[in-house]
């Protein structure tokens, strides 16, 4: 493989990350502003507001609702980019564990709704782990189908492609 063909990889491998982490975000952005809405009845913002508090501290929950929600979206992304990156990273050896892409998608969802609940948002937010199963069994259906699947089907289909490109 030439140099010119690794950089064409390479690029071709960060605009599907990339674009894969943005359409995965923007679903599970959307399904957490319409299950708080249902459950609150609330101004949906307030959930990157919360989210911006990891970084910010509580003086976010006070501040700007708007402002503080754009921080919490923008680390939202980064969150779900940072997963996507991991999946396509370690997509080969997951592959060879698992070659049906709709259970990896299921077992994604649970490792990524098993990360933030189980150790991102306790050590974040300082608080002890408390799962009440009804809204776990949501939440994790909601990462399950807007990060697991997505992720999961798109990695196939650019390895897909790649492993036709190379041969």
């Amino acid at each position: 493989m030439s140099v010119g063909q690794i950089i064409l990889l390479t690029k071709k491998f960060f605009k599907a990350v990339l674009l894969t982490g943005l359409i995965a975000g923007s679903l599970d952005a959307i399904a957490a502003c319409i299950q708080y809405y249902i459950k609150t009845g609330n101004n949906p913002a307030k959930v990157f507001r919360y989210i911006a508090s990891g970084a910010f501290g509580k003086e976010a929950l006070a501040k700007n609702l708007y402002g503080m929600a754009a921080w919490g979206l923008l680390f939202h992304f980064l969150i779900a980019l940072s997963f996507t990156l991991l999946f396509f990273l370690f997509y080969r050896q997951i592959k060879m564990l698992l070659s049906d892409k709709y259970l990896t998608a299921v077992l994604y969802g649970l490792f990524v709704w098993s990360v933030m609940n189980l150790l991102v948002v306790p050590v974040t937010f300082g608080k002890e782990i408390n799962v009440k199963i009804p809204d776990a069994l949501i939440a994790a259906g909601i990462l399950i189908i807007a990060i697991g699947l997505p992720v999961s089907l798109m990695a196939d289909r650019y390895y897909s492609k790649i492993r036709t490109e190379i041969n």
